[in-house]
């Protein structure tokens, strides 16, 4: 039976999109580096989660991490990427561009979404640095964009409720108003009761666990200062399963 409502989880390993999967989640976002907000996964990661669940999957389309202001390189292989997941069975992608002045990139998206060759598309969170989110709702409509994922322009969906309600009532059935930023079950349940237009969520139920790696030498850095070598971010099964549960017993 389809449910009445989204529960996305994001993913950038196969462990993740398992525990994801047994923990009720209607389907996945797949990136890679989750730690830097994701970047575009590979084909091979891609593959395995596909073999490994039964999920529809989406894929973030990301070059890079950072802002969403993309030369003609990287927007060339973003559509790259996005014919290459196609070909291998992606069911919709994840993606944005934005111009200087914070609008949206109305060519570059338009190349994006004609690359996906009819499948859906969500506007990911380059909508939550966007000037205007009342425009750029109406502009990715008429591209033909069925998903918004937002945090209300806040650092967390919670502190974006005003927003994310707005957003609900100006989209109504044209586009999904995806809620993301600081999920989980109680900010489910809190949204549930006051905004019950909102009934798609996206969460990546994370836990931080230490690496296997019994040997560490603590004076060498591979990456960003201040992330830490030995640990590894997971998604937590119970986390979401808990937040299937709040929609579970609020969608009636």
């Amino acid at each position: 039976m389809k449910k009445e409502y989204i529960l996305e989880a994001c993913v950038d390993s196969v462990e993740s999109a398992l525990a994801a999967a047994q923990g009720g989640a209607t389907r996945l976002e797949l990136c890679a580096n989750l730690i830097l907000g994701g970047t575009t996964p590979t084909p091979a990661l891609f593959d395995a989660v596909r073999e490994a669940v039964d999920l529809p999957v989406r894929v973030l389309i990301r070059p890079r991490f950072g802002d969403f202001l993309y030369t003609n390189w990287e927007h060339e292989i973003m559509c790259r990427d996005i014919s290459t997941f196609a070909a291998r069975g992606a069911c919709a992608f994840v993606f944005g561009a934005l111009r200087p002045d914070g609008s949206l990139h109305l060519e570059q998206m338009a190349d994006l979404v004609a690359a996906a060759q009819g499948l859906p598309v969500t506007l990911h969170r380059a909508f939550d640095v966007c000037r205007d989110p009342m425009d750029t709702l109406e502009q990715a409509i008429d591209l033909g964009i069925g998903t918004i994922l937002t945090s209300g322009q806040a650092a967390t969906a919670w502190e974006g409720r005003a927003l994310i309600g707005r957003l609900l009532d100006r989209a109504e059935v044209r586009s999904d108003i995806l809620i993301g930023g600081g999920v989980n079950a109680g900010v489910i349940r809190a949204f549930r009761r006051e905004l019950p237009l909102a009934r798609a969520f996206h969460l990546s139920g994370k836990q931080v666990l230490d690496s296997g790696m019994a040997w560490r030498n603590r004076q060498v850095n591979m990456g960003l200062p201040g992330i830490s070598e030995f640990q590894v971010w997971r998604t937590d099964e119970q986390a979401i399963r808990s937040a299937a549960q709040a929609l579970e017993e609020t969608a009636s």
